[in-house]
C-alpha cells in the first residue's frame, strides 16, 4: 500500500467515526480496520497532521486527533477556488499572449527582402562586435584612460615624496637628538646614497 493510499485510509477512519483519537487508539484500529501496519500509523498521522487534514491538540501529556468531514469540505472548497481563480489569471494570460503573438506576426511574413535584411542585421551584429574587440585592444590609448593613469601617478608622486619628506624628518631627528652621523642612519636602515625626491 503507497503513503496515499494509507493517508486516505486513514482520513477515512475520523470521517467515518467523527471521533477524537490518541495516538495508542490509532495504531489499534488502523491495521484492523483499514490494513495500515501499525508501525506507519505515526508516520501517515503525522503527515496528515503537516499538511493540514488532521487537527492535533496535546491535552496534558497526551495528544489528541480528529478531522471533521466539515473542514475537509471548507478547505477543498477553498483550494478549488483558489485553482479556479489561478486557471482563470492563466487563461487571460494565454489570451492576452496569443494576441501579442498575432499582433507580431503581422507584417513579418517570410519574403526575400525580409530574409536579406535578417541577413545583413546579423552581419552588422558581427561587424559590430569585431569593432568593439578593435576598440578594447587600442582602449590605452584612449585619452580618457591616459588621463587617469597621469592622474594616479600624480597621486603616486605625491605619497612618494610625502613619505620621503618624513624619512628625511626622522633622520634629521636621530641626528640631533643621539648623534648619530648620516651614513650610519642610512646603512643601518638600508636607505641608498641617491635617496632623494621624485621629480
Amino acid at each position: 500500500m503507497h503513503a496515499e493510499e494509507k493517508r486516505a485510509r486513514m482520513m477515512e477512519i475520523f470521517f467515518e467515526t467523527k471521533d477524537v483519537f490518541q495516538l495508542k487508539d490509532m495504531e489499534k484500529i488502523a491495521p484492523k480496520e483499514k490494513g495500515i501496519t501499525a508501525m506507519s500509523v505515526k508516520e501517515v498521522l503525522q503527515s496528515l497532521v503537516d499538511d493540514g487534514m488532521v487537527d492535533c491538540e496535546r491535552i496534558g501529556t497526551s495528544n489528541y486527533y480528529w478531522a471533521f468531514p466539515s473542514k475537509a469540505l471548507h478547505a477543498r472548497k477553498r483550494k478549488l477556488e483558489v485553482l479556479e481563480s489561478q486557471l482563470s489569471e492563466g487563461n487571460q494570460k494565454h489570451a492576452s499572449l496569443q494576441k501579442s503573438i498575432e499582433k507580431a506576426k503581422i507584417g513579418r511574413h517570410e519574403t526575400e527582402e525580409r530574409t536579406m535584411l535578417a541577413k545583413e542585421l546579423s552581419s552588422l551584429r558581427d561587424q559590430r562586435e569585431q569593432l568593439k574587440a578593435e576598440v578594447e585592444k587600442y582602449k590605452e590609448c584612449d585619452p580618457q584612460v591616459v588621463e587617469e593613469i597621469r592622474q594616479a601617478n600624480k597621486v603616486a608622486k605625491e605619497a612618494a615624496n610625502r613619505w620621503t619628506d618624513n624619512i628625511f624628518a626622522i633622520k634629521s631627528w636621530a641626528k640631533r637628538k643621539f648623534g648619530f652621523e648620516e651614513n650610519k642612519i642610512d646603512k643601518n636602515f638600508g636607505i641608498p646614497e641617491d635617496f632623494d625626491y621624485i621629480d
